[in-house]
This record gives C-alpha cells, structure tokens and sequence, in this order.
C-alpha cells in the first residue's frame, strides 16, 4: 500500500486492487490537486476543502456519510462524528472513515473537532495508520490531536490539515504537534509504503511532502 499526500486533507491510498482519495479540494484552497484518478472517493463532510469530487478522474465511487461500504475489495466503515466540540452545533457533522487497504487499517479523521467518545473508539477498533487533523481554527489543534493517537493507539501517524506555503488560509503549522509529541524534527517523505508486515511495531510520526 502507498500512501501520498496531495494537501490539507487529500491523500491518494493505493492498494493493490483500487485507489482511494481521501477529502479532495476546490482549486481556491490554494494546493494544486491536478486530476488524480480513482476507484473510491471519501467526503468527510460537505465544505469545498473536503468535498470537490469533481477533481478526481475514473468516475470514482463516491461515499460521504456513515456506513459500512465494499468496494473493489475494500472495505470502508464510516463514523459519525462533529466537526466541532458541540456536538455539530458551530460547524455540523463530520465522518471518520476506516479502510481496510492489503491488510493494513488506514483511519481518516476529516475535520474531527472533539476528542473521541468511547463509543466511537470502540467503533473505529483498530488503527494501523491514522491520518489525523493538527491545525486547530476549525479541528481538532495539536494538544487534542496528541490525545486521539492516545486514544487510537496507531502504529503510523501522518498529521494533515495545518499550515504550508500553499494554503491560502490560516491553520497553525505541523510543528506544534510535532512538540506535543515531543519530537524535534521529522523529515518529510515523498510518500509512504507499507505492507503489514513493514509497519512499525510501535507508534511513528511520518511527514509527507504534498504532492502537485
């Protein structure tokens, strides 16, 4: 499984059998998405930041909700959670997704914007690799974001959704998280590859570099 970051909160996963592309965005949002092609396409929730299927080729499947989905041989389970800590009330709902890519659980968290219940832990399970929201403003910031992988217990960590020199909006940078979780410096990578048997026994952090 390869895992690249196209920016905010986009990744391209390809298995061995389907691509999926996580959150794509609206040119305006300043990263350049190109025209990725897909099998599947994962909406988090309905904002121009995270919802532009339009920008993904190969007339993907598109899911956008809770649910439990099988497509091309992955299975995708949706969570329901909240864009905000009130319970949707500011900024409405928001899906964690977990996908079962060649073995490995891959979690994307959307715009969390609230700490896990344990119902939804229980619900989400296990996470091999989590995809997770640090840039505070409109999700969860880097303190929070340090105690959902306490409470995922992931064995790979990718930070999204934060600060670079494309964004056209404000979110605080990577380097914050990076302190909570008391590392210095982490070299961004062009992408990542994983097979179950290559993941780290024990909780890393890993960068990527946004691909354009």
């Amino acid at each position: 499984m390869d895992i690249s970051w196209l920016g905010h909160s986009c990744f391209k996963i390809k298995g061995k059998h389907a691509t999926v592309i996580t959150d794509p965005y609206s040119p305006e949002l300043g990263y350049s998405l190109g025209k990725p092609a897909a099998r599947i396409v994962t909406v988090s929730h309905q904002h121009p930041g995270h919802s532009y299927a339009r920008g993904v080729s190969g007339e993907p499947r598109v899911i956008a909700g809770p649910g439990e989905y099988e497509i091309s041989g992955i299975l995708i389970i949706g969570v329901a959670t909240f864009h905000d800590a009130e319970g949707g009330e500011n900024r409405g709902k928001n899906t964690v997704y977990l996908m079962e890519v060649d073995d490995i659980s891959v979690c994307h968290l959307g715009d969390l914007g609230h700490v896990l219940t344990a119902e939804q832990i229980e619900e989400i399970d296990s996470v091999d690799v989590l995809l997770l929201p640090v840039g505070g403003v409109s999700t969860i910031d880097a303190s929070l974001a340090a105690e959902v992988v306490r409470q995922l217990e992931p064995k790979v960590i990718v930070p999204m959704h934060y600060k670079t020199p494309a964004l056209s909006r404000a979110l605080d940078p990577v380097d914050r998280f990076l302190k909570e979780m008391g590392i210095k410096q982490v070299d961004p990578q062009a992408k990542l590859s994983f097979s179950r048997s290559s993941l780290p026994a024990g909780a890393q952090v890993f960068l990527l570099d946004y691909q354009d």
